[in-house]
């Protein structure tokens, strides 16, 4: 049975994938066919399920910047939110009542409001991945999107903890001790090395807190974040997380399967999962105003509002818990497990078309921004630079080095705010910045930029900074970096005029360095 779920799961993936639309769309959509078929999930895909969501959070908390969390714009926003979506839906769904709409006709005002809670949290699996798969997991919205999400977490704990009677024991605080365990975790990576045993140790500590967390009454899943997020910042957090990138990537496809086996829908359940459906892009323009009333940028603001625009599985939990109580017919079960898988479709597709959407409405959309601007969104100069290294890994740290060697007048430019700090103080000219804003090319002087030099892990990134740098009105030469060979041709055909695979040249490098030794 377990072939039978595979095979449809990656037949679905492929063709969402042939059709330019996120696998994950694919796997939904294998999810509820199965489904119907009568095919039932097993054991395996539930394991598969708990590991993929518990090294996402893991793997997010790696990324994590612990400081955004404090920043007014996270939680303020966060927390209104939150209060203005529950407001909004208790009033809808009472004036659907009033109508006699199935299923909203049974409503009360508390059991509308424990809707309006529901639909007020975002997906955090299915955020994160699309901004993983989007490379932008270190952007300016990303971390705004996470804080945001994080915020949402902790109003589940306290839910969790009053409507299951399940409160956390006082060995809970104890869980305060855990940064002093950040010496001796830390130590034990390294000494793991960079082999097999490395992601073997992170899904080990990623369950290990979990269960920790349990232990004491607190979510599992808190747990794989709290100490990925422990464990951020140090210089093997970076390599563990790339390490369990194709782990977690698969265990994750047991997620959005078992969404589909929640419930099979009626088509009044589907008319009652449209309606909170068409109600997303209302969900994401309110995130818009809050966050360009605390004085975000216009893109920063529009950007994580589209990542947002999707309901949580936690939705699930609260209709679970509500219907328990007595307050919500069971229909609500399956009306809200079928809005979320819709949510996810709908915010797959609305996010791979986010840059190009604010492209075409920029205009409009800068109208709403707040005269004031935060200091993390006001741009930097490349001052005295003829040559722009864009993206400051390993690869780009290397381009920088030997142009700075060469005595070029060299500039990197990372989306990482940590990173950079780091670059500065070893002595490097680096400045904070996404390549894929257009505002921010067309706030700098880029007259003097006679060389710029993508080097992004990411090929679809790259593609689009290409063309944000070209309707700047650039002019100068452009290189970049492949991993593969495919790749080559769409970025010359985009207008980059050298790109070098750095694996298939590895080894004429390690010839050019080592031919003295013989001569």
């Amino acid at each position: 049975m377990d072939y039978i779920w595979i095979a449809v799961a990656f037949v679905c993936g492929f063709l969402a994938r042939q059709i330019k639309l996120p696998p994950l769309v694919g796997y939904l959509a294998a999810g509820f066919g199965l489904h119907a078929l009568g095919v039932e999930p097993g054991a395996f895909l539930e394991i598969l399920t708990k590991l993929g969501v518990t090294l996402l959070l893991f793997t997010m908390g790696l990324k994590l910047h612990l400081k955004s969390l404090i920043k007014t714009e996270i939680w303020a926003s966060a927390t209104s939110h939150m209060g203005l979506i529950v407001v909004l839906t208790t009033v809808n769904s009472l004036v659907l009542s009033y109508f006699g709409l199935q299923y909203f006709s049974e409503l009360n005002w508390l059991s509308a409001a424990l809707i309006g809670f529901a639909v007020s949290f975002s997906s955090t699996v299915c955020v994160v991945k699309i901004l993983e798969d989007k490379g932008e997991i270190q952007a300016r919205h990303a971390q705004i999107s996470i804080g945001i999400l994080i915020v949402q977490d902790l109003a589940a704990v306290i839910f969790l903890s009053l409507a299951t009677d399940k409160t956390p024991s006082w060995w809970a605080l104890a869980l305060l001790a855990l940064p002093l365990a950040r010496p001796m975790l830390t130590r034990l990576l390294q000494v793991c090395g960079h082999g097999e045993l490395l992601p073997l140790a992170g899904i080990f500590l990623a369950l290990t807190a979990g269960e920790l967390f349990e232990l004491v009454g607190l979510k599992a899943h808190l747990g794989a974040l709290v100490l990925g997020a422990l464990l951020s910042g140090h210089e093997k957090s970076a390599e563990l997380s790339k390490s369990l990138l194709g782990f977690k990537d698969l265990f994750l496809i047991g997620f959005f399967l078992s969404i589909g086996f929640t419930a099979l829908p009626t088509i009044d359940m589907l008319v009652a999962a449209m309606i909170m459906l068409v109600a997303l892009p209302f969900k994401s323009a309110l995130f818009y105003l809050l966050f360009t009333r605390l004085k975000l940028r216009s893109r920063t603001a529009f950007l994580s509002s589209l990542s947002l625009a999707n309901y949580s599985e936690f939705g699930l939990i609260v209709c679970s818990a509500s219907i328990g109580a007595g307050l919500l017919s069971r229909e609500w079960l399956v009306i809200m497990a079928l809005a979320m898988s819709l949510s996810f479709i709908f915010s797959s597709i609305i996010n791979v078309k986010a840059h190009t959407l604010y492209s075409r409405w920029r205009l409009a959309l800068q109208r709403m921004e707040h005269p004031e601007r935060l200091v993390e969104d006001q741009f930097s100069q490349p001052s005295n630079a003829t040559v722009l290294v864009i993206g400051m890994g390993r690869v780009g740290t290397g381009a920088y080095d030997a142009l700075w060697q060469e005595q070029k007048e060299v500039c990197g430019l990372d989306v990482d705010a940590e990173r950079v700090a780091v670059h500065c103080k070893e002595g490097r000219n680096a400045i904070v910045a996404d390549a894929e804003d257009l505002e921010f090319w067309c706030h700098i002087d880029i007259n003097s930029i006679q060389l710029i030099m993508l080097a992004l892990p990411n090929h679809d990134d790259m593609l689009v900074v290409v063309k944000q740098i070209k309707l700047a009105g650039y002019r100068g030469k452009m290189a970049g970096v492949v991993r593969y060979e495919d790749e080559k041709s769409g970025l010359q055909e985009a207008g980059i005029d050298v790109v070098f695979n750095y694996y298939a040249n590895a080894g004429a490098g390690l010839a050019e360095h080592s031919i003295h030794l013989i001569e």
